[in-house]
């Protein structure tokens, strides 16, 4: 059969659809984007091996700089999903061809600043690429999403010169022109939501998304306390520390989709997709620090673990724990509070956290101490917020 006919067949039977606007319908996360989040815990994990391997200033700043990098990945195929996904054969291997490159960022991730750096960038440019031609086909046959797709075609050419450019100027310029690409792209839905054009986000699947996101990053503290024990060989000092950090984890968990996602998905139903009001904005951003700080503890777990069999936990390990959860509440407070309007609530918890690390510098506190007082503190925000919400004070939609 010719050409033209099997292209025909293809479309006839619908393995070959348009693109078309998917904001009106119920939708949840699609067995193709759950499969493509595997190639993300890769990522994360190999992120988080490299953090443990220098628990420094200039560590952390590397780890959050190379997790901005990815996450923004994730949210930037997120965003077209979201708004175009229709799961044809094209669709597909766009997706499958994308997940490529995230295995490929996963496997120069602890050297991408490094002997991998040319192979990570050029993994970069694929997933622009991708993306670059996904949304051409969307302007093509969606025609009141094109002021949209405009702004996210250009985004994409940006970013991709700034990350080809970074290949040719001294490492410390390009991680710059790295920096520069993330906000040149990151400003696209910014000003998408302010465009003209009819075309919002889903709220429904949104935060089922990032709340898959947050699932992701969690599970590398449940990997963490897992790898630790096995590592310490199930010493006795490991054993509480372990325990611990499960409550810890287990609390963070329960914190945000019984309490932090679910009340920042209530305030997007409330507000909806439309354009003018920009709730939606403040979430997605908000994300950001939330992921980090989860990651962050996440690979603090693990240190915590080891290294209490094996003496005394150092300072950077318990700080970055400490952090993590300081970052966490942060985030949860500014995220609610900017789609709210209230800004001033629920400050005492990440002082709470902060006060943990103020008192661990000064005191040099045992590690199963730090990670008793950080358990205890998740705990209580649990505990309270779910008393506000059987109350009626804290209004929230399950995640």
């Amino acid at each position: 059969m010719p050409e033209r006919g099997w292209l025909g067949a293809l479309t006839g039977n619908g393995a070959v659809r348009r693109p078309e606007l998917r904001t009106d319908e119920g939708r949840s996360a699609s067995r193709l984007e759950l499969f493509f989040d595997l190639a993300f815990v890769l990522v994360v994990a190999e992120l988080a091996i490299a953090l443990r391997a220098d628990v420094t200033w200039a560590g952390e700043l590397e780890f959050a700089g190379l997790f901005t990098t990815v996450w923004w990945a994730w949210v930037s195929a997120t965003l077209y999903a979201n708004r175009f996904d229709h799961d044809d054969v094209v669709y597909r291997l766009y997706k499958l061809g994308s997940m490529a490159a995230v295995i490929g960022m996963a496997a120069t991730a602890t050297e991408a600043t490094g002997e991998r750096f040319a192979l990570f960038v050029g993994c970069q440019l694929v997933l622009r690429l991708l993306l670059l031609l996904q949304y051409h086909r969307a302007h093509r046959h969606v025609p009141q999403a094109r002021p949209v797709t405009r702004l996210y075609m250009a985004g994409a050419v940006a970013g991709a010169l700034l990350w080809t450019l970074s290949l040719v100027v001294p490492r410390p310029i390009g991680f710059a022109l790295w920096a520069a690409a993330v906000l040149a792209e990151a400003l696209v839905p910014l000003l998408a939501s302010r465009s003209s054009a009819d075309v919002p986000l889903h709220v429904e699947h949104l935060p089922e998304r990032f709340a898959l996101f947050v699932i992701l990053v969690l599970g590398e503290s449940v990997a963490g306390i897992a790898h630790g024990l096995a590592d310490a060989g199930w010493s006795a000092p490991a054993l509480p520390v372990a325990a611990l950090a499960f409550v810890l984890a287990a609390a963070l968990w329960w914190s945000y989709f019984d309490l932090a996602g679910a009340r920042a998905k209530r305030l997007l139903e409330e507000t909806g997709g439309e354009r003018g009001d920009h709730a939606h904005d403040a979430y997605v951003f908000g994300q950001l620090p939330l992921t980090l700080a989860l990651a962050s503890v996440g690979a603090g777990v693990e240190l915590a673990v080891v290294q209490s069999s094996e003496g005394e936990v150092p300072v950077g390990t318990r700080l970055l724990l400490a952090g993590g959860v300081a970052l966490y509440l942060v985030s949860v407070s500014v995220t609610v509070g900017g789609m709210s309007g209230r800004a001033r609530r629920g400050w005492w918890w990440p002082v709470g956290a902060a006060a943990v690390a103020a008192l661990d510098v000064a005191l040099e506190l045992p590690a199963v101490v730090v990670v008793g007082a950080l358990a205890l503190l998740v705990v209580a925000v649990v505990v309270v917020g779910s008393l506000q919400r059987a109350t009626g004070r804290l209004a929230v939609r399950e995640v």
